[in-house]
């Protein structure tokens, strides 16, 4: 079995993204970040650089092949942020209640006609010997007036993908990453792997 390090030690992400590549067909150990690595500055001005950066740290550290994402809310009415800021748009990074209310606040004078927005994901796949991919994923959708929802996470209580009237909070995790930014990109970087890593 291919044995990848994911460059995160948020459980909800491991255990999502085991699950987009176990269905795209793509079995892998997925390691979390040991412990002891420290946290990567995420300074990058897109979400590319930063996945780049986040899987480039991880091989360093391991040795081993890793992947990478970053992943972040556009906002149609706040010129495409929080983007590369979303998980610290509220000024405490990965404060997902206060980012959420913040941006709900930010926009709560925005008819519902222009509450656009968009998830976007940069995933990347990095090897030892130097080899880089990077595929982008992105869902459409608006946000809802009040967060709706138990499951997903970051802002997924208030953001409605289009054609459905349900936010990915509200989603079972299979219909979530079936149309997720992060099942688009995941999927797009599954052949990558099987292509690239050989399975030993």
């Amino acid at each position: 079995m291919r044995r990848l390090v994911f460059a995160t030690r948020n459980a909800h992400k491991i255990g999502e993204v085991r699950e987009i590549l176990a269905e795209a067909g793509v079995e892998v150990e997925l390691l979390p970040l040991p412990a002891e690595v420290p946290d990567v500055v995420e300074d990058g001005l897109t979400f590319a650089a930063n996945a780049r950066k986040k899987a480039r740290a991880a091989v360093a550290a391991t040795g081993l092949p890793a992947i990478a994402d970053d992943s972040g809310l556009c906002v149609d009415a706040l010129n495409g942020m929080p983007g590369v800021f979303s998980a610290r748009w509220s000024g405490r990074h990965g404060d997902d209640a206060a980012n959420l209310a913040l941006v709900l606040d930010q926009i709560s004078d925005v008819g519902d006609d222009h509450r656009g927005a968009a998830f976007v994901c940069a995933a990347a796949l990095v090897l030892p010997r130097g080899v880089e991919r990077v595929v982008e994923g992105q869902i459409g959708g608006k946000l809802a007036r009040a967060p709706r929802g138990s499951g997903g996470f970051g802002y997924d209580p208030a953001f409605v993908p289009t054609g459905s009237t349900s936010t990915t909070a509200e989603l079972t995790p299979a219909e979530k990453n079936a149309i997720s930014h992060r099942g688009e990109a995941l999927r797009g970087l599954a052949p990558l792997i099987v292509e690239l890593i050989p399975d030993s």
